[in-house]
């Protein structure tokens, strides 16, 4: 058993506590939200009055938090300073990567193991601990990084030194985000062209347009039981955290030279979307916005 202080309980953090829990560790929980940590408590962590407090005797430290500005700080300010020696720092906050390798130096000038492991799978995931787990460490480490995800992990890969999970992660949910829109406006093209959309699916699912939107987290309800289009959009992965991942790409793009024109269009896409009051919905809901059926989401 391990005592594990967890900062950060928000959508994704919250159930990635009680996993941790489940899985017969002792969880020192925080957040700067008192509803976050009663939740917490109900599955079984106990609470700590500050993040200094939480971090104060635990052997691991994982950090949840909503961007790099607040990782930065809470590392710099409540963690380093308080944290036992030995203690494994993980930050699975979506952060850029400039402010991950940042908090790795920091760690590593105190003699500190970090990794950074940013996530994929949405609340649901979460919930179930099954999420894919993208580790930015060294190669030394990452055994003892992955003993301590795997409570809330169906994978769990290492992608590379300090900020390389962190790449990933964006990179990854770029693809997403694109891979979405495509999906969506197939769909709504399809409709228009009187092709029943689950005759599109059954074709488009066994064809070259396969692809994980489509035939996983299907934005048409109905073919795809699972998927947050059958729940009114709700309890996926938001609208409003989409849009900070291709931020994130976008600025990571910029600084790296990079061309990236279907993210950048991406990102427009879901900032009109956000904009239209809609980040609370499941990031696939965009397909009303493609059919002109915004309304219909409520």
């Amino acid at each position: 058993m391990s005592r594990i202080a967890f900062i950060g309980l928000g959508n994704m953090g919250g159930g990635m506590a009680a996993n941790q829990v489940k899985a017969g560790q002792t969880v020192l929980a925080f957040d700067l939200a008192a509803a976050a940590i009663d939740k917490a408590v109900a599955a079984g962590c106990q609470p700590a009055a500050s993040a200094a407090e939480a971090v104060g005797q635990a052997e691991v430290v994982i950090t949840m938090l909503p961007a790099g500005q607040h990782v930065r700080a809470v590392y710099e300010t409540d963690i380093l300073p308080n944290v036992a020696q030995g203690a494994l720092l993980i930050d699975c906050s979506t952060i850029d990567v400039d402010s991950a390798r940042a908090v790795a130096a920091m760690a590593a000038a105190k003699g500190f193991r970090f990794a950074d492991a940013p996530v994929s799978g949405g609340i649901m995931a979460a919930d179930a601990g099954t999420l894919a787990f993208m580790v930015g460490c060294d190669d030394a480490d990452f055994p003892a990084v992955e003993a301590v995800l795997q409570p809330m992990a169906r994978a769990v890969v290492h992608a590379g030194a300090s900020g390389a999970g962190q790449a990933a992660k964006i990179c990854n949910n770029m693809l997403l985000g694109i891979s979405m829109l495509g999906t969506c406006e197939a769909f709504a093209l399809a409709e228009k062209l009187g092709l029943a959309p689950d005759r599109f699916f059954e074709i488009a699912s066994q064809s070259s347009g396969q692809c994980w939107s489509l035939t996983t987290y299907c934005p048409w309800p109905g073919p795809v039981p699972t998927a947050p289009s059958n729940r009114g959009y709700e309890g996926g992965f938001l609208t409003a955290l989409m849009l900070k991942d291709l931020k994130l790409a976008q600025e990571a793009a910029a600084k790296a030279g990079a061309t990236t024109p279907l993210g950048a269009q991406a990102e427009a896409l879901y900032a009109m979307f956000d904009g239209l009051g809609f980040g609370g919905k499941d990031f696939s809901a965009v397909l009303q916005l493609m059919r002109g059926k915004i309304d219909e989401l409520g």
